[in-house]
This record gives structure tokens, C-alpha cells and sequence, in this order.
């Protein structure tokens, strides 16, 4: 059984991107595997090799239940829905909590839905939940030529370090007050 949990501002928002499409956003539940399935085959091969730094032809049950590993505190996911349609899921982003103050987060967004505002507006939800969840230090792992999440940060986030490994850095930031 798959129980709908309303946690904070997140839960069921409605947003109107400066397009004029609309996306719900809500908190992922534990029982919603075919939610991430059908986000993951909508991505190109392109998009999962820059959310998950690896070639990913199928999603890998290990990567799955690790997605599916919520408890809305310590680990969260946002899933961003179309708001008018079918609902199809447009978009994950998700923490995982590494310290008591820090936790790492990843974002993908669907191609067809790339350079709306979408990732922007889940990752700003996603970083405001795990603060009120006292976390306030976010690390992410981005590849080099990842410009699309670059710009995202640029917009949301401070970056106070990044540790370049062959070809992705691990940018540890913080949330920026105003946008």
C-alpha cells in the first residue's frame, strides 16, 4: 500500500514556469518505482550519463531502491509533475543526508522539458526542504561539461569548494538567500 505523505511546502505545489506550462511538485514516496522508471526512459542517453556519471543503458535495481530510499527527513526525493495532460513526471531531484549539516543532492530533467525552468524551480524546492530539515551544506558530483546544472547553481547556490577527479567535480555549496 502507497500512502500519500504531505511534508511542508513541497508537497503538491503548483507552478506556472515563464513559458506558461505548469508543473506539480511533490514529495517522492517509497512505492513509486514505475514513477522513476518512466522518468528514466524518457532521458537521453546523454541526460543519464550526466545525472548519474556512468552510461546507463537501464536503470540498475540498486540505483532504484537507493532513489526509492525515503524517509523525509534524512533522504528525500521531489518528483515534478505536469501539471495539466497526462501528470508524466518531468523531472527527480533528491538528498541524501552525509552528515547532520550536509547532505548530497542530484537533479535530472526530462530532455523535452530542458531549459524551461524546471530544474531550477525542483532544485530551489529541494535545497528550502532539506534546510528545514537542517541540513544547510549540499554537495553534488557534476560532470565538466554539465553546463545546464553549472547554470542552475549559478542561480540558486554559493559555491564555497569544488574538487575536480578526472572528468566531474564534487561542488560542495550552500543555499543563496535571494534569487
Amino acid at each position: 500500500m502507497c500512502l500519500v505523505m504531505t511534508v511542508g511546502a513541497a508537497a503538491g505545489s503548483c507552478i506556472t514556469l515563464s513559458n506558461g506550462r505548469r508543473v506539480r511538485i511533490r514529495p517522492l514516496r517509497a512505492c513509486e518505482a514505475g514513477t522513476i522508471r518512466e522518468l528514466f526512459a524518457h532521458l537521453s542517453p546523454r541526460t543519464r550519463y550526466l545525472r548519474f556519471l556512468s552510461p546507463m543503458p537501464t536503470l540498475p535495481e540498486s540505483v532504484l531502491r537507493l532513489l526509492l530510499d525515503v524517509d523525509q527527513q534524512r533522504r528525500m526525493a521531489l518528483v515534478a509533475h505536469q501539471a495539466e495532460g497526462p501528470g508524466d513526471v518531468v523531472g527527480l531531484g533528491s538528498f541524501g543526508a552525509v552528515d547532520d549539516d550536509s547532505a548530497e543532492v542530484g537533479l535530472v530533467v526530462r530532455d523535452d522539458w530542458q531549459g524551461q525552468g524546471v530544474g531550477t524551480v525542483l532544485a530551489s524546492r529541494l535545497l528550502q526542504a532539506a534546510e528545514d530539515r537542517g541540513f544547510h551544506r549540499f554537495i553534488a558530483h557534476v560532470s565538466s561539461d554539465n553546463e545546464p546544472i553549472r547554470k542552475i547553481l549559478r542561480q540558486i547556490a554559493v559555491v564555497v569548494s569544488a574538487r575536480l577527479s578526472g572528468r566531474a567535480s564534487e561542488l560542495v555549496f550552500t543555499r543563496r538567500l535571494t534569487l
